[in-house]
């Protein structure tokens, strides 16, 4: 027991409160807050985003911590935060010498992903819009689309035959319309028309997808559209053919089925997309130490809002998703942690940084801007300890993250867990889907304390009653105990660059290449705002990229000869790729070209 724990028996009635730990209660209160219906889901660009940042502030300020922007406890930046359609969206026919004109939102609509501007030309059918070398299938093979606006069938075939080498009932990711769109640019289309799938679909309604329900980036380098199949049906008719007999024909020998359309049928398109911007903010605190160094304590507060496409349940896209879990649990960890060392803030050797970070769920952008514009010193910066999703401890087993990133994070935090009775399941690498990843990238020693997931992650049903004060509590003391000896320390922990030998499948946060399956590349993605390419914010010691040196900063542009614009096309580009294959890469390093050969390896 050390000194300042002993001295809380002379210090008074608030110093008692502060000794008694984390308030459950408390706790309670401020996860119903922010999970609250009213609060709609915090989604990034709301109104109740910004409520909830407001009441994160006073928080604070009731607490006692002081703000670090100056005399504000916001630090605004700007991001995207989804599309509107605009007045001039068009879409004509030519046939026959005739035109016809369609309706926008009844008869075609343009999808969110899509790039604005006017095209013309000619058509051609390319079946399901599919290249899948692992398949040994080519909607493209012998068709050339250059310059020409292309129709696919949505989905993938033989989707209903369990024995399909597309595996049946669950889609790949060729079904995608982004993996779609992706194929059809990267062959020199000029536009992507994808229509329902009648003859797998028969029973349903020819519907169109909503605006804004697709996911994909913010302009995807072409116009894609969706029409209604029985308006596409009439321009195949022209040339003596049937979609739904081509999609039989397809499903039934998995052969390509494409051809090009009479050029007497000529489609124009007018696409119209506004893309809408928001300000949003992280919400800081600060409390002095007697040094000028400092510990970060971070959680993100903003959530899924009505769901859209992020949703784990596409029925109820349009219900609040509450977030309680994820991640009001970590918010108010947060908020509790600031009181607890509010009371002691006279004793603190080392400061701390509170941030409540939003545009996580965009992709890290709030702890991605922090880090590239710190309110202190990055190099003063000791540790960064983030809480996502810690509502939900089981049989008092919690994952602890990034221990392998500070030289004296393992034994401290180990005597934390037996102190405190819990079970621990350590990673030693600082990569994963959450905030404290951009701090590793900035070789800021991080730990990630998380409760695992559940099934009502991303869905309506995550919500305030389901989380547990009483164990979330024991966990926030335990933090606070690691928080309050990274504080105490005589020397601050060494960053160590953890080399992953064994990298697992994970989200495009942890792999700016992965997301999931295929060979293994390397590197993190920066989700700051890059025109054209994927700029990385590091690079794991020991990858394939590392091997190649590529290093952080650079700007990966072209993968093996495709043009990369975003992290969708990286993505799709690396999944096409086998282990073992050498593949050429070109980046930009401080703004001049550099090619690299990186053989691809083995996820374990």
């Amino acid at each position: 027991m050390r000194l300042a724990r002993n001295l809380v028996f002379l210090l008074g009635a608030s110093a008692l409160c502060w000794a008694a730990g984390a308030d459950a209660q408390r706790y309670i209160r401020d996860v119903r807050t922010l999970a609250a219906p009213e609060m709609k889901g915090r989604g990034d660009g709301s109104p109740e985003l910004e409520r909830a940042a407001h009441y994160i502030a006073d928080q604070f300020r009731a607490a006692g911590v002081e703000p670090l922007n100056g005399d504000s406890y916001f630090q605004p930046f700007t991001i995207s935060v989804g599309a509107n359609l605009g007045p001039d969206n068009r879409f004509e026919i030519e046939s026959g010498g005739r035109t016809t004109t369609l309706r926008v939102g009844q008869d075609f609509t343009p999808l969110s992903f899509s790039s604005s501007g006017s095209i013309s030309g000619t058509m051609v059918f390319a079946g399901y819009g599919i290249t899948a070398p692992e398949y040994h299938y080519d909607d493209y093979a012998h068709l050339d689309v250059r310059d020409k606006i292309v129709l696919v069938l949505r989905h993938e075939p033989q989707e209903h035959d369990p024995k399909s080498v597309f595996r049946g009932r669950a889609f790949t990711r060729h079904a995608a319309f982004i993996s779609k769109a992706i194929n059809a640019r990267n062959r020199g289309a000029r536009a992507l028309v994808i229509v329902n799938d009648r003859a797998a679909h028969a029973a349903d309604e020819d519907r169109l997808v909503k605006f804004g329900f697709t996911e994909g980036p913010s302009d995807e380098g072409l116009p894609v559209l969706q029409v209604k199949a029985a308006i596409a049906e009439q321009w195949v008719a022209g040339a003596g053919k049937s979609l739904v007999e081509l999609q039989k024909q397809i499903d039934k020998t998995l052969e390509p089925q494409s051809f090009a359309l009479p050029e007497s049928i000529r489609v124009s398109v007018r696409v119209n997309i506004e893309r809408q911007m928001a300000t949003v903010n992280n919400v800081v605190g600060w409390l002095s130490g007697s040094s000028d160094e400092y510990i970060v304590i971070g959680a993100h507060y903003d959530h899924l809002g009505l769901g859209q496409y992020d949703s784990l349940a596409p029925s109820m896209v349009g219900k609040v998703h509450p977030g309680a879990d994820d991640n009001a649990s970590g918010t108010a960890g947060l908020m509790e942690l600031a009181r607890m060392f509010a009371a002691r803030k006279s004793e603190l050797r080392r400061g701390v940084v509170f941030v409540a970070f939003s545009g996580e769920e965009l992709g890290l952008l709030g702890s991605n801007y922090y880090v590239n514009h710190p309110l202190k010193p990055l190099d003063k910066a000791a540790a960064m300890i983030n809480l996502d999703m810690i509502g939900r401890v089981r049989q008092d087993k919690v994952y602890v993250g990034g221990v392998g990133t500070g030289t004296t994070f393992r034994p401290m935090v180990e005597e934390a867990g037996k102190k405190f009775s819990f079970h621990l399941d350590y990673s030693a690498g600082g990569y994963d889907s959450s905030d404290h990843t951009s701090f590793n990238a900035k070789q800021v020693p991080v730990l990630f304390f998380f409760s695992g997931l559940h099934s009502d992650y991303h869905k309506p049903s995550d919500t305030w009653d389901k989380i547990e004060g009483p164990e979330t509590a024991r966990l926030l003391d335990m933090v606070f105990e690691v928080a309050e000896n990274l504080d105490e320390a005589d020397s601050r922990p060494q960053y160590v660059r953890v080399a992953e030998s064994n990298p697992h499948s994970g989200s495009a946060a942890g792999d700016s290449g992965g997301g999931g399956y295929g060979p293994y590349f390397g590197s993190i993605p920066d989700f700051g705002q890059v025109e054209n390419g994927v700029k990385f914010a590091d690079v794991k010691e020991g990858s394939p990229a590392a091997k190649a040196g590529l290093k952080s900063g650079d700007v990966l542009v072209e993968f093996d000869g495709k043009p990369i614009k975003n992290l969708y096309d990286f993505t799709y580009a690396l999944r096409s790729k086998n282990v073992g294959d050498r593949v050429e890469v070109r980046v930009l390093r401080e703004g001049k070209p550099l090619t690299a050969q990186v053989t691809l390896e083995q996820r374990r």
